[in-house]
C-alpha cells in the first residue's frame, strides 16, 4: 500500500520499521518539528524524524495541518491509507478523508477504556490487570472510531510504564502489519458506550508521593510515572525520584523506613523502593543508592 506514516516519539519507531520491513510504500513521514533539547538547547529532531532520515524517507513536520496549503499537500500524496501512532496533532476531517481508505490509529489501550493522551500511565496507576493495542479507524472524535483489530496483554505486578511502553510498541507494530494484510476482512466494530474512561495527560503536580495513601496506590504511582515525570519524595531536603517498587509487608507511621532494603510504610501496608534517582545523578538500584546516601531505619521520608 501507499502509506503516509504519522508519528513522533520512540513509541512510533518500531511501527515505522515494521511497515518498511513489510515492503509497504511509505510516501511520506509526518512528525512533530525539531525542538530545543539538551544543555545547548539546540533543535533536535524527534525519534521518528531521525529514523525516517536513516531509512531515506521524505519527512514533513508542519506545525499545523489546518491550512488549505498543508491539506492540499497531504492529499497530493495520493495515499491508500495513513497510519497514525502518537503523532501529536489533531487531524481535521480533510486530512482524515484524504487517503482512499482513511486513517488508522494504533492506540495503546483496550478501547473504550483509556481514550486520550496517557493510556499506558493511567492503566498502571489505576491498577488494571490487563491492557493492549487497538487498531482503530479514525474519526473526528477523540479515540472514538470503530476498532478493526485488538490484542490484549497482562500488566506485570512490578511493570513500569517504560517497560509496558516498549512491549506495547512492539505489539502495535505487529498488529498494524496484520491489519493491513487483512484489511478487507476486518469489519469495523463500533466501540461500546459503556466503560469509557479518559487518560488525561500526566501533570507533574501528580508526582509527589503521599505516604498516607495505601501501599497499592503508592506502588502503582511509582511504576506508572516511571520514568517520566518520575514519582518523588523528599529526603533531607533533597528531591529523590522513585522509579521502581514492589509491594512488601510491614506497618508503621506512614513514610517510616522499615529496614535496610528501603521498605517504607504507607497508610496501609508497605512498599520496597527498587530504583531511585537523586537530582543530578543517574538512576540506581536500592543497594547502590544506600551506599552513597545512607539512611537509618526508623527515619521518616
Amino acid at each position: 500500500m501507499r502509506i503516509v506514516f504519522m508519528g513522533t516519539p520512540d513509541f512510533s519507531v518500531p511501527v515505522l520499521d515494521a511497515l518498511v520491513a513489510a515492503e509497504h510504500d511509505i510516501v511520506a513521514v509526518y512528525c512533530q518539528p525539531p525542538r530545543p533539547a539538551g544543555r545547548g538547547k539546540k533543535d533536535r529532531p524527534t525519534p521518528v524524524h531521525a529514523r525516517a532520515v536513516d531509512l531515506g524517507l521524505e519527512v514533513r513536520h508542519p506545525v499545523s495541518l489546518k491550512s488549505a496549503e498543508e491539506q492540499a499537500a497531504f492529499a497530493a500524496l495520493n495515499a491508500d491509507i495513513a497510519v497514525v501512532v502518537a503523532y501529536g496533532l489533531i487531524l481535521s476531517q480533510a486530512i482524515l478523508d484524504a487517503p482512499t481508505r482513511g486513517c488508522l490509529n494504533i492506540h495503546a489501550s483496550l478501547l473504550p477504556r483509556w481514550r486520550g493522551a496517557a493510556p499506558i500511565h493511567r492503566a498502571i496507576m489505576a491498577g488494571d490487570a490487563e491492557t493492549g493495542i487497538c487498531i482503530m479507524q479514525m474519526e473526528a472524535g477523540l479515540d472514538t472510531g470503530p476498532v478493526l483489530l485488538r490484542a490484549e496483554t497482562p500488566i506485570g505486578t512490578e511493570e513500569t510504564t517504560a517497560q509496558l511502553h516498549d512491549r506495547l510498541s512492539d505489539m502495535g507494530a505487529g498488529l498494524i502489519v496484520q491489519a493491513l494484510t487483512q484489511i478487507d476482512d476486518l469489519p469495523p466494530q463500533t466501540q461500546p458506550t459503556e466503560g469509557v474512561t479518559y487518560a488525561h495527560k500526566i501533570d507533574k503536580s501528580e508526582a509527589r508521593i503521599d505516604w498516607t495513601a495505601s501501599a497499592a496506590d503508592v506502588d502503582r504511582k511509582i511504576r506508572g510515572l516511571s520514568p517520566f515525570p518520575g514519582a518523588w519524595t523528599e529526603i533531607d531536603g533533597q528531591r529523590v525520584k522513585l522509579l521502581a517498587s514492589r509491594l512488601t509487608t510491614g506497618n508503621a507511621a506512614p513514610g517510616t523506613l522499615l529496614d535496610d532494603t528501603l521498605s517504607v510504610a504507607c497508610g496501609d501496608g508497605a512498599v520496597q523502593l527498587l530504583r531511585l534517582q537523586r537530582a543530578g545523578k543517574g538512576a540506581q538500584d536500592g543497594e547502590t543508592f544506600l551506599r552513597g546516601f545512607p539512611l537509618e531505619t526508623g527515619r521518616t521520608l
